[in-house]
């Protein structure tokens, strides 16, 4: 391939967070080894010490090629040999990335150009596959106000923490709590006084859901946010799980709609 134009720095950042998520330091420098690649950046975060010795070779070749090289080594399909839902999510998420600059990665792992990207909207066919699965729900909107880049992308894994950390930050928004998690849930939907209501609270059968729903976001964050913080993204199941964790918290968002403040003046 003829000389390839320079990635801008938004695009180098993004391909850098992307790829330091497939292997480890250790295979990052093996690989920037082998593709001749210096990496003088002094940086001990994977994706940081990609990004810099990306820029220093863009400045350096004023091209992209040796980026491309290392692409293609690093993301080569004898290194997921048994392993083959994990190479297509990377080349998926690679490829959204790659097509602002007229560039797909093919599953022989070679490069082919195709027309370039200039808007999100043009990537809207990337949602196809999770569009499939919501087919029979209701997606809320609060949920793709969190996601939506990320589903666009296929990036499901972190299309549901965004929405996770959505969701907590709608109940900021309408209580004024700023906390997070179970203790924000509790001061906001439980005790004698909370400060939101889905119901008007006059029976035991609506205080009873009041603290079904509380029970409900507690579970969310605790089953869905927090593990997602701290698991590896090898170990997340794709986009069955992404549509299935989505429709709860789109199941959550709508019931926050009903919410009504318990005091007059209350925040919403």
């Amino acid at each position: 391939m003829s000389a390839v134009l320079p990635f801008p720095a938004a695009q180098i950042e993004a391909l850098a967070k992307l790829l330091g998520e497939y292997g480890t330091g250790t295979d990052i420098s093996r690989v920037l080894q082998d593709c001749g690649l210096v990496d003088s950046s002094g940086e001990s975060t994977k994706w940081r010490r990609l990004y810099w010795v990306f820029r220093d070779s863009q400045e350096q070749y004023k091209c992209a090629n040796h980026v491309m090289d290392f692409i293609q080594s690093f993301v080569a399909p004898v290194r997921f040999v048994g392993k083959n839902q994990e190479f297509e999510t990377c080349r998926s998420q690679l490829n959204a990335i790659l097509a602002f600059s007229g560039l797909t990665y093919d599953s022989d792992g070679t490069f082919r150009q195709c027309e370039p990207a200039h808007t999100l909207d043009e990537g809207e066919e990337r949602l196809h596959t999770i569009q499939s699965k919501f087919r029979a729900r209701r997606i809320h909107p609060e949920v793709l106000k969190y996601c939506r880049t990320e589903l666009l992308q296929d990036n499901y894994f972190h299309a549901v923490f965004e929405a996770a950390k959505g969701l907590a930050q709608r109940i900021r928004d309408m209580s004024g709590v700023q906390t997070d998690g179970s203790k924000l849930v509790d001061r906001v939907f439980l005790g004698s006084c909370p400060i939101l209501a889905i119901n008007s609270l006059q029976t035991e059968t609506e205080h009873s859901e009041q603290r079904g729903f509380a029970e409900l976001l507690k579970g969310c964050f605790e089953a869905i946010r927090n593990p997602l913080a701290h698991e590896p993204k090898i170990l997340w199941d794709g986009e069955d799980d992404a549509a299935d964790c989505l429709s709860l918290i789109s199941l959550l968002h709508r019931r926050l709609d009903d919410c009504v403040p318990t005091h007059p003046g209350g925040s919403l």
